[in-house]
């Protein structure tokens, strides 16, 4: 025989066991489900949401200040099958003040792990992000366990050693600070405005001058321009004037140098003339006189060497006849002096 459970959306129906030994479990959720007597094990898990209070005492920060943080986890059973599952095996059988504490244990260790990698100012200037952070890096473990965060807010946060009172006094005293450079600010845009005003003002009177002070250099300008336009016709008039002269003189001074150049090589000509008349003079009254008596000379001078060689000559076979003829004598004394010797004998 067997008893029909009924269950409220609240609460989580489970139904293990069954004839022939099956330890098939079935998940009811608000609706109702058959169980034998004596075989079949009926449980049921809370489906409520459960409010939890993480707190931290004391935890350092990236800093080295340790400070203390509580917030408040709204946290409940998923009812998607396969999750609740998860969630039987983790907390069937436990009441809601122990599933709170296994999940309140996961939230504070991973909200102090994320307490030690932020600073101070990070935690207390940015509550939400902190709270979504832990929220997101939590969320993976509790999830395995079946258990779904449905919120994640920071409380409070607090030190002994009056690090955030300090802090919320630098705060002060930057939002003061702000304010009067905001009134500053306003005031200098107020006197810059009323300057730029003057200045656009003095910019208006000083194009005007400007204008003006244009207008009448372009006059004097353009006056400049016609008596500079008047002097250089003037100028090129007077040098063109000057150029012709110029050229005029230079092709009179040509022809007048030509007209020497003939003359010179008329000159010339009659003085070449006159050389060749007095050379052929000199040639016929001196050199030719010259080169004869030269020629004289010259002979008489030859004769007077083939003189002297001759008489040498002469001379020479004079005393060569002389020593024969003397040689010849002793030679002929001495055959005769011989030739009486023998006839003495």
């Amino acid at each position: 025989m067997g008893n029909c459970h009924t269950v409220g959306p609240n609460e989580a129906l489970v139904v293990s066991g069954g004839c022939c030994g099956s330890d098939q479990k079935t998940y009811v959720v608000g609706g109702w489900a058959w169980a034998w007597c004596l075989i079949s094990d009926v449980q049921r898990l809370t489906l409520e949401i459960m409010t939890l209070q993480p707190k931290c005492d004391d935890v350092e920060t990236a800093e080295g200040v340790a400070i203390t943080v509580t917030g408040v986890a709204q946290v409940k059973v998923m009812t998607e099958s396969e999750l609740l599952g998860y969630a039987c095996e983790q907390f069937l059988g436990k009441s809601v003040v122990e599933i709170k504490s296994v999940i309140l244990q996961t939230l504070e260790g991973h909200l102090r792990a994320i307490l030690g990698t932020l600073t101070v100012e990070q935690i207390y200037q940015d509550r939400d992000k902190f709270a979504t952070l832990v929220r997101e890096v939590a969320a993976p473990d509790v999830g395995r366990m079946g258990i779904e965060i449905l919120s994640f807010t920071i409380k409070d946060v607090y030190d002994k050693v009056e690090y955030l009172s300090s802090l919320g006094k630098t705060q002060t005293a930057a939002v003061q600070r702000d304010a009067d450079i905001g009134v500053a600010e306003a005031e200098r845009d107020a006197g810059i405005r009323e300057a730029e005003c003057k200045k656009e003002m003095m910019d208006i009177k000083f194009l005007a001058d400007t204008k003006m002070a244009d207008s009448k250099r372009e006059l004097e300008m353009q006056k400049a321009s016609f008596n500079q336009e008047v002097n250089t016709k003037k100028a090129e008039a007077q040098l063109a004037y000057e150029l012709q002269a110029a050229k005029e003189q230079q092709k009179i001074r040509l022809e007048e140098i030509e007209i020497e150049v003939v003359q010179r090589k008329k000159q010339i000509t009659i003085e070449e003339k006159e050389i060749d008349r007095t050379e052929k003079e000199l040639i016929a009254t001196v050199k030719r006189p010259a080169e004869a008596e030269a020629y004289k000379m010259q002979q008489l001078a030859e004769g007077q060497k083939i003189k002297r060689v001759l008489t040498a000559q002469a001379e020479a076979e004079k005393i060569r006849c002389i020593g024969e003829a003397e040689a010849a004598s002793i030679e002929a004394v001495g055959k005769a002096e011989q030739t009486s010797n023998i006839y003495f004998f």
